[in-house]
């Protein structure tokens, strides 16, 4: 009588062992997510959870978002692979790209971000023109910030003005709305930050239109967009950018996370995409 063989059985109990250890993996991997901190800590957190929450159903991962202190910190963030998807302004991703060789990749971006606007708001009834701000105190949101310091320098400048020449002082409020309270206290005469961010407090009347009002819009550039290190394997890179291209306002779930990240939808996008506002940092020397 022959010997019993047991290699049914341990090749059995060993695809256990690896399908169990394959489904353990799969449930620790974890999706890291980071934004720059353009806005209020807790403004970032409302926008974020209900995003977080579709990407954990689309992906199949645990998805988690961190908040950073500052710009910079996205971006060494990113770089380092402290996190995989990243929210940046044109110019923060400009940065990273260059900071990291290469290695970031734009996956989307809203529609709003193939023509994004700056505006320059004041109390002063003075100020009409970008002309008018010669001897006053400016505020730009962070130094790093495309909508709120980048551009609108680099408009200044094409419109023959020096912002740290011709202003008495440069301030930096270090985000949006912060900018806008700046203005409407008086601690500045004017102040230049993203469009989105000034209608929607126009909208919500959380500014008191009477008093502060945008005299001056931007041509229009490419911005903000969601980049990943170009390390992410492609599957993952790929069903990233198609739980994004899939968000859509015909949904409640879509609706709510569009109408939070101020998004009519997302489009794909592309590293040349923002090869003028690496262009418009290099002449600022702002890079």
């Amino acid at each position: 009588m022959p010997a019993p063989s047991f290699k049914p059985l341990l090749k059995a109990l060993l695809c256990g062992v690896l399908c169990a250890i394959g489904t353990i993996a799969q449930a620790q991997q974890v999706l890291r997510v980071t934004a720059i901190p353009d806005e209020s800590p807790t403004e970032l957190a409302r926008k974020a959870a209900p995003l977080m929450k579709y990407l954990e159903a689309k992906l199949g991962v645990k998805v988690e978002y961190t908040p950073v202190t500052d710009y910079a910190a996205s971006v060494e963030a990113l770089v380092n692979k402290k996190v995989d998807l990243a929210w940046f302004g044109g110019f923060t991703f400009v940065q990273a790209n260059v900071r990291s060789g290469g290695k970031v990749l734009p996956l989307v971006q809203r529609e709003e971000d193939e023509r994004f606007r700056s505006v320059f708001i004041t109390a002063e009834p003075a100020i009409q023109t970008l002309a008018d701000l010669k001897g006053k105190d400016v505020s730009f949101g962070s130094q790093s910030s495309t909508s709120g310091h980048l551009m609108p320098r680099s408009f200044l400048l094409q419109a023959g003005l020096d912002p740290d020449k011709d202003f008495r002082r440069v301030a930096y409020s270090g985000a949006h709305d912060a900018t806008i309270a700046a203005v409407a206290s008086g601690k500045v005469q004017a102040g230049a930050l993203n469009i989105s961010v000034w209608d929607k407090f126009v909208a919500e009347k959380k500014v008191d239109t009477t008093k502060v009002r945008a005299f001056y819009a931007t041509p229009p550039y490419y911005d903000y967009n969601w980049t990943v290190h170009a390390d992410m394997p492609a599957p993952m890179r790929e069903k990233l950018k198609a739980a994004f291209l899939a968000l859509s306002r015909d949904s409640s779930e879509g609706k709510e996370i569009l109408e939070l990240q101020r998004a009519t939808r997302f489009v794909p996008t592309q590293v040349d995409n923002y090869k003028g506002i690496e262009a418009a940092a290099r002449s600022a020397g702002l890079l």
